[in-house]
């Protein structure tokens, strides 16, 4: 079960977007993630016509490693550690490790 999940809001805790909040729009099989609005880089993009890709430059989103990014705790506002836990009727939940609320009922 993974810690960090697609919809999930995160904040980013280390890099040149430190401090920056966003949802999780993807995830990568070798561990990096994509946020909303986060890691923004120019790409130079070649035009295509047949497929309706206009040229130019564009800003899209990187991807960034998990590790450089914690679950939003809403209560307090701050970036959290989470971890995995089965309940009595043997579903396993994510929790905050600060304060043992669960994250998704």
């Amino acid at each position: 079960m993974n810690r960090i999940r697609k919809g999930d809001q995160v904040i980013v805790i280390a890099g040149k977007d430190k401090g920056r909040q966003g949802a999780v729009l993807r995830i990568d099989a070798d561990d990096r993630i994509i946020v909303e609005a986060i890691n923004m880089a120019k790409k130079h993009m070649k035009a295509n016509p047949t497929q309706g890709i206009e040229g130019g430059i564009v800003e899209k989103e990187m991807p960034l490693h998990i590790s450089n990014v914690m679950l939003l705790n809403p209560v307090s506002q701050k970036g959290d550690r989470v971890g995995i836990k089965a309940l009595e009727d043997g579903r396993k939940v994510r929790y905050f490790k600060s304060n043992g609320e669960v994250v998704d009922a």
